[in-house]
């Protein structure tokens, strides 16, 4: 079932938008080479706390911990470790989630350790790119699969291609769970699927490879990773949608500053 929220409802949804982005922003500057998957989430669930939020993802469906760390070839849901040491040139995808008053928010980032391949950097800027396509296409009166298509066409566009997008996984609605309908597709044809109306949020996170598009989870129930070994790399913001236009919840800026490039003027910058 699909959930609208009232305008109040999206603004608490703002609130842990917030608390995603800042912990996002601590856990990017706490990168590099040594430093565990394990002590990266101790930040997190410190951060989300002292922020008077709590973390979504511990103890959701038994994962373990505050956030996912998911390196290299691992495309989601990596679990974190103390044994599991970030080295120079790795990629880290981290995904987290916060819940304020029992609405969520759900961001991702992938980030460079040290430093990396020229090639590693255009995959992220692909995937991340990507996305933000994605939020341009999210107009109220239009279709989900607008999303889904903008994300797609992105991606196949891209000079430095071609690239594997993953499709097992994709983006969802999100409210008073952390994963509500819809699936969100990153391809597809446009003008499908439900209408994007006022009220409805969207966490919207391609999944970008250097190789293929396949996938296998791993023993541990949780880690997906390529199956051949390609590097990946995934991003994710969650986004309201307005009458007034697309509010990138877990943007600090509410996305006025990428979606201008696409000429698209955000709802609010609360």
């Amino acid at each position: 079932m699909i959930q609208i929220k009232t305008r109040d409802e999206i603004a608490l949804m703002r609130e842990a938008g917030l608390v995603v982005a800042r912990t996002l922003q601590r856990l990017r500057a706490a990168v590099a080479p040594g430093v565990s998957t394990a002590e990266l989430d101790g930040i997190a669930e410190e951060s989300i706390r002292a922020d008077g939020a709590i973390p979504s993802f511990k103890g959701y469906r038994g994962f373990p911990a505050t956030i996912c760390t998911s390196i290299n070839d691992e495309v989601v849901h990596g679990i974190p470790g103390r044994q599991r040491k970030l080295r120079a040139g790795d990629l880290v995808s981290i995904d987290c989630g916060a819940i304020v008053e029992g609405w969520h928010g759900d961001s991702a980032i992938t980030v460079p350790v040290g430093e990396v391949a020229p090639e590693l950097h255009d995959l992220m800027r692909v995937t991340e790119e990507s996305m933000w396509a994605g939020f341009a296409a999210a107009a109220a009166g239009g279709r989900l699969t607008d999303i889904s298509a903008a994300v797609e066409r992105s991606i196949r566009s891209a000079p430095t291609g071609p690239y594997g997008i993953v499709d097992h996984y994709g983006g969802h609605g999100i409210g008073t769970e952390m994963h509500q309908d819809p699936h969100v597709l990153n391809h597809g044809r446009p003008g499908r699927g439900p209408r994007l109306v006022p009220g409805l949020a969207l966490a919207i996170e391609p999944m970008v490879t250097m190789g293929g598009a396949a996938t296998r989870e791993l023993d541990d129930g949780w880690t997906v990773v390529t199956v051949d070994g390609s590097y990946a790399a995934h991003f994710e913001h969650t986004v309201g949608i307005t009458e007034d236009g697309p509010w990138v919840l877990t943007a600090e800026d509410g996305g006025a500053g990428k979606l201008a490039e696409y000429g698209v003027k955000v709802a609010q910058r609360a």
